[in-house]
C-alpha cells in the first residue's frame, strides 16, 4: 500500500502536467458519478492528507482518491496513448487542453465533493507531517491516549498519525530500537514523531532519499528490516525475522524485526483491533 511520502509525490507528479490546466473532457467511470462533468474546470491543485489524495478544481470542487493496495495515476502526453492492456483498469479520465490527459486506475475509493466539505472524508485523519499544518504535539497526544496499543499497530491507525504505512511503521520500530509489539505507553513518543516526522519529509522531498532508511541506496540495503526476513541484520548480524500479516485486520501486516537489535515483546503480543483508518 502507497505510503504519505508516495501520495505527496504523485500528487508533485500531477501537479506538473495538471495544474493550472483546463479539463476539456472527463470520463468518471463509477456507476453514481458516471454522469458528472468536471469539463471546463481548472485544476487548482492536488492536495494530500496522509495516504489521500485531493485534485481540487476551480468552482469548488474536489476529486478526492485513495490508491488502496493496487491503485495509480499515469499521464500521457500531447498525442500519446495509454497501452490497450491497461485500459480495463481506468476509473477516471482527465483530459486538458494542454493535451496531457491523467488516466486513475484501480481506484476503488472515488468521491467528487465540494471543496468546503473535504473534511467529511478526511476530518478523521490525524496530523500529517507532509501539511503545513502539522501539529507534532497533538501527533504524540493521540499516540498516547492508548497506551496499551502495540507500536507497529499505533503507527499504522492513520487516526493518530496519518500517512505512515507498513514500511515506515517497521523501519521506525528498528530506528527507536524496540521491539514492534512493545506497548506505544513504554517508548519515547517524541522521540518517535520527532524521528518519523523528519524521515517521512525526507522521504518525499529528497532526491534520491525515496523510502532509503539507511542512508545507503545500494538494492538490498536501503531498509533495516523491510523485505529483510532470513538476511543478517545490517547492524548487528542476527537473522531478520518476520510474521505474516493477520488477514483482515491492518492494524497487523507482516512485520519485521530483528531480535537483538529491538528487544521486548514477541509477536504473541499481537493484539487483534478493528480495522485501523486509512
Amino acid at each position: 500500500m502507497p505510503e504519505g511520502d508516495s501520495v505527496y509525490k504523485l500528487a508533485r507528479r500531477l501537479d506538473r502536467p495538471l495544474r493550472g490546466r483546463t479539463i476539456v473532457r472527463s470520463d468518471l467511470r463509477l456507476p453514481r458519478l458516471a454522469t458528472r462533468d468536471l469539463a471546463g474546470r481548472v485544476v487548482l491543485e492536488h492536495a494530500t492528507h496522509g495516504k489521500h489524495l485531493l485534485t481540487r478544481f476551480s468552482g469548488g470542487a474536489t476529486l478526492h482518491t485513495h490508491l488502496l493496495m493496487d491503485g495509480s495515476w499515469s499521464v500521457t502526453g500531447p498525442g500519446k496513448q495509454l497501452p490497450r492492456r491497461l485500459m480495463p483498469d481506468v476509473r477516471i479520465v482527465l483530459a486538458t487542453d494542454a493535451g496531457h490527459t491523467a488516466y486513475g486506475l484501480k481506484l476503488h475509493e472515488v468521491e467528487l465533493v465540494e471543496t468546503a466539505r473535504e473534511h467529511e472524508l478526511v476530518g478523521h485523519l490525524g496530523p500529517d507531517p507532509l501539511r503545513a499544518d502539522w501539529d507534532a504535539e497533538e501527533a504524540v497526544r493521540r499516540l498516547r491516549a492508548e497506551p496499551a496499543v502495540p507500536l507497529v499497530s499505533a503507527l499504522l491507525d492513520q487516526r493518530k498519525v496519518a500517512g505512515w504505512g507498513n514500511l515506515w511503521a517497521n523501519e521506525l520500530a528498528f530506528l527507536v530500537g524496540r521491539s514492534p509489539w512493545t506497548p506505544i505507553g513504554d517508548v519515547d513518543v517524541e522521540r518517535l514523531v520527532a524521528l518519523g516526522a523528519r524521515a517521512l519529509v525526507h522521504s518525499a522531498t529528497v532526491e534520491g532519499a525515496y523510502q532509503v532508511t539507511t542512508g545507503v541506496g545500494r538494492k538490498g540495503e536501503s531498509h533495516w528490516v523491510s523485505g529483510r526476513a532470513g538476511r543478517p541484520c545490517l547492524r548487528c548480524g542476527t537473522r531478520v525475522e518476520v510474521v505474516p500479516e493477520v488477514p483482515n485486520d491492518p492494524a497487523n501486516r507482516r512485520t519485521w524485526w530483528c531480535p537483538h537489535c529491538q528487544p521486548g515483546p514477541g509477536p504473541e503480543a499481537r493484539t487483534l483491533t478493528s480495522p485501523a483508518a486509512r
